[in-house]
This record gives structure tokens, C-alpha cells and sequence, in this order.
């Protein structure tokens, strides 16, 4: 069986699906949950989320300082720090919990580790901060690398429902995304990351249409096949939205499918906002999908 050590902890990938808590420590988050903005205390909200979300089952806790929804605004890097930094040190006072550092800048990450983080999760797989790769080569800390092609010009906003992306043009949506995390992978092993540890993303949500997003979590199976570890973060997003035409305080009900499929699929991670209901259905798919596979005592073909 694959395994990986995050902080203390041991993941066993193919035994159970583990829940990755989302902590927003922004004021801008597409799903209204970010801490900023509700009060001077705003760093004890995001540490009592987390603790609510170790509480609830949560495996590793997800903290980001910017918003990555379709057509938000980049934040400056002081900015960032001023948000992320705060929070890690207070959440690992309190839990030994494995903590991620959700950021695609390497100065951001670094304060992250320093701070208590011990992995990094780069939206743009090492893609947009040069020094970013090489800190974690040095760190030997574990990296998710998320599958991105989003671009500003394809964004297009609704006001209830909220952003998207149209006009995406993809060959093949689930061998482009695989072929795309193939290269990112292949720079990784190249300057020194290990292998055994990276995780993969394939990018729901990012510089995918709707339609595309539904295509590829039929098909995930064929991205789990890659044979690492695999991420999912269908949670809240517009491709649920505009399914169902609900916004996002609504998606509890289509996440939940999205997980339970992504799970089927081969998912190993995924990356939620509703913990307590995510880990209940994770369990439940989990108890259908990953349990050994012997046949009944008595049970036949015949008749079939």
C-alpha cells in the first residue's frame, strides 16, 4: 500500500478517503466563509473553525490567504503573509494536526513551514513562483500540484451563482489535464522533489468549463490511474451551481454527490467546507467502494 508521512501522521492512500478542511483567512472567498471582515478576533474565528473541523474528522487543515475564485484579484505577498502566518502558528498551539499552506508565492510558503505548516498546496504546481520548487526540495515537505489553465479573460460573473469559466478549449479535457501534470510532475522530480512526495490535483474548478468539470470527475478514474495520490476539491463550486442553479450557501447536497463520485473514482483527499457532512459521506462511500471484494457465501451466477 502507498503511503505518505505528513508532520506525525500516516496516510495509507486506498485504505480511506481523508478530508481536507478549507479555512479561508481572506474576505473575498467564492463560498462566503472567509474569516476576514467578521471582527478584530478574526484569527481565533479561523483557529475554533479548525478545531471545529479536527472535532468533526477532518485529516489535514487547508489554510489560504487569497481568494482563487474565477476573476478575484491577486494580493500582494505582505498582504498574504499577514493573513496565512497568523493563523498556521495559532492553529499548531493547538492541534498537531497536519496543516497545509494554500499559496502558489515561495516567500508566503516558506513563513507557512516556519510558522508550523508542513505541506504546500500550489494552485499553479510550481508554475508561477520560480523559487517556489526549489523551496520545496529543501524543505522535503509534501506538495500537492494542481492542474490550472484559468485565465482572467475567461471569467464571467453572476451575480447569484457567482464566477465561471467559458470558452475553455480542451483536445481531450481528462488526457490534457493528465499530460499537463505529467510535465509538472517531471519539473518536480528534476530539481529534487521525491515522488512518493507529490500529490495530484486535477484542477476542478480551474480554467474548466462547466461541462468540462462534470467530464472530469466521470472520469477521474483515469487521472487516479496515474498512480498518485489524488486530490479533489469539488466543494461549493460554480460547476455545482450552475448544475443545480443554486449559490453557493445551497451546494451542500451536490457537493456531497460530487464527493461520493470523486471517491468512487479514485479520490484520496478531498478538499471540503462542509466537514461534518463531508466526512459522514466519505464514510458511507467508503464503506461501498473500498471494502474487500469477496463474494457472499452461497451467491451464484446462475439466473443471471
Amino acid at each position: 500500500m502507498r503511503e505518505m508521512r505528513i508532520r506525525d501522521k500516516v496516510f495509507r492512500w486506498g485504505e480511506r478517503t481523508y478530508i481536507m478542511g478549507i479555512i479561508n483567512a481572506t474576505p473575498d472567498s467564492f463560498s462566503g466563509d472567509g474569516v476576514l471582515g467578521r471582527g478584530d478576533d478574526w484569527v481565533d474565528q479561523a483557529v475554533a473553525q479548525g478545531l471545529q473541523f479536527v472535532a468533526e474528522g477532518a485529516d489535514i487543515l487547508d489554510v489560504g490567504g487569497e481568494s482563487t475564485r474565477p476573476g478575484a484579484e491577486p494580493v500582494e505577498e505582505e498582504v498574504e503573509l499577514a493573513r496565512v502566518v497568523p493563523v498556521i502558528r495559532a492553529l499548531r498551539e493547538h492541534t498537531d494536526v497536519p496543516i497545509s499552506v494554500d499559496t502558489y508565492k515561495a516567500g508566503v510558503a516558506e513563513a507557512a513551514l516556519d510558522a508550523g505548516a508542513d505541506m504546500v498546496n500550489d494552485v499553479w504546481a510550481l508554475r508561477m513562483d520560480p523559487r517556489m520548487a526549489s523551496l520545496v526540495a529543501e524543505r522535503q515537505v509534501p506538495v500537492i500540484l494542481m492542474h490550472n489553465r484559468s485565465q482572467p479573460k475567461n471569467a464571467v460573473m453572476e451575480a447569484r451563482l457567482g464566477g465561471r469559466y467559458v470558452g475553455m478549449t480542451y483536445e481531450d479535457v481528462v488526457e490534457d489535464v493528465k499530460r499537463e501534470l505529467l510535465e509538472r510532475v517531471e519539473f518536480a522530480r528534476s530539481v529534487g522533489i521525491p515522488r512518493e512526495m507529490i500529490i495530484l490535483d486535477p484542477g476542478i474548478g480551474f480554467g474548466k468549463t462547466v461541462e468540462q468539470n462534470l467530464e472530469l470527475l466521470d472520469r477521474l478514474d483515469e487521472i487516479a490511474a496515474l498512480g498518485f495520490p489524488l486530490l479533489l476539491g469539488p466543494s461549493r463550486k460554480s460547476f455545482i451551481g450552475y448544475t443545480l442553479n443554486l449559490p453557493p450557501a445551497e451546494r451542500v447536497e451536490g457537493t456531497a454527490a460530487a464527493v461520493a463520485i470523486g471517491i468512487d473514482r479514485g479520490a484520496d483527499i478531498v478538499r471540503v467546507h462542509d466537514v461534518r457532512y463531508m466526512v459522514r459521506v466519505a464514510r458511507m462511500t467508503d464503506a461501498i467502494v473500498r471494502r474487500p471484494r469477496t463474494r457472499s457465501a452461497g451467491s451464484s451466477d446462475e439466473g443471471r
